[in-house]
């Protein structure tokens, strides 16, 4: 019997996860069928309800608007996402009655995995930009990569529960800074991440090419539909290195294939290889 998996969002048409996991599972000779699933907030728990006890389901990816309403979907939570409260991915773990979903949080690997196959500095001065669940997980991977502290930028200073959380949970400083003050932030950092939707930088983007000065830090940019991104491509017009979304996306997702299909030790270079041509990403470099 094949397995299912999914990605859970709304919108999610755009979503390149199912080209991603398709390539590595059929490297991996492992029968599990994969795809995009639009869900809403108001809608996940009918549909959690629904898959749980069909023995057939494996894992799913979650991406916005649903990873922090996912928390309360699960019956325990590992790992990382415990601090963070945001989780983007669900193992089903048992059988029969004793079946259980298990939530995770690889967006953190994902984000520290693209920064650093980017050379980006190790204790970095850094800036990230938005308050939510995926801020939240750049904080964390921010620490991870030896930061001593973050500034976050958001449009509203009230409006930042997610990356405040994120902070207190791993003991780590952060100062919540509004959006009017990100470019003078984004110039004096060694990295940035931008975790805001397609196009919500496009102003600050317009203030860094009037402005006319040096990038020297390492961008990534979560959003990679449109790309580049304005944003993106003002920081690289400046000098600065830039980090598409879909590398985080990549590593997320090599994260997640360990969990479905449960072969910790299978995800060789040759899989990541075939994901990366899936999506047209460049191989890697080992």
């Amino acid at each position: 019997m094949s397995r299912r998996a999914a990605v859970l969002g709304h919108p999610i048409g755009h979503s390149k996860s199912p080209a991603l996991h398709l390539a590595a599972y059929a490297e991996l000779g492992d029968e599990i069928d994969y795809s995009a699933i639009d869900v809403t907030e108001e809608s996940l728990p009918a549909f959690m309800a629904s898959v749980r006890g069909d023995q057939r389901w494996c894992g799913l990816s979650v991406t916005m608007p649903l990873k922090k309403a996912m928390v309360r979907e699960v019956d325990e939570i590992r790992g990382v996402a415990r601090v963070l409260g945001v989780i983007n991915t669900v193992v089903f773990d048992g059988e029969g009655a004793s079946r259980r979903r298990i939530g995770y949080n690889t967006d953190v690997a994902g984000i520290v995995n693209a920064l650093r196959n980017a050379g980006a500095a190790e204790a970095p001065a850094a800036a990230v930009l938005g308050g939510g669940g995926t801020a939240a997980a750049a904080v964390a991977a921010l620490q991870e990569l030896g930061a001593a502290s973050v500034d976050v930028y958001v449009r509203d200073t009230g409006r930042a529960a997610e990356a405040r959380a994120a902070a207190r949970g791993l003991a780590m400083d952060i100062a919540v800074r509004p959006m009017t003050e990100a470019v003078s932030g984004m110039l004096a950092a060694d990295v940035v991440i931008s975790t805001l939707p397609p196009r919500a930088a496009d102003g600050m983007a317009g203030e860094l090419e009037g402005l006319g000065v040096t990038t020297e830090g390492v961008l990534l940019d979560v959003a990679y539909d449109p790309w580049p991104s304005r944003i993106a491509a003002a920081w690289q017009k400046g000098g600065g290195k830039v980090v598409p979304g879909l590398e985080m996306l990549l590593y997320q997702a090599v994260e997640q294939v360990r969990y479905f299909t449960g072969r910790e030790d299978a995800v060789s270079t040759e899989v990541i290889d075939v994901m990366c041509d899936s999506v047209g990403a460049p191989r890697r470099v080992f």
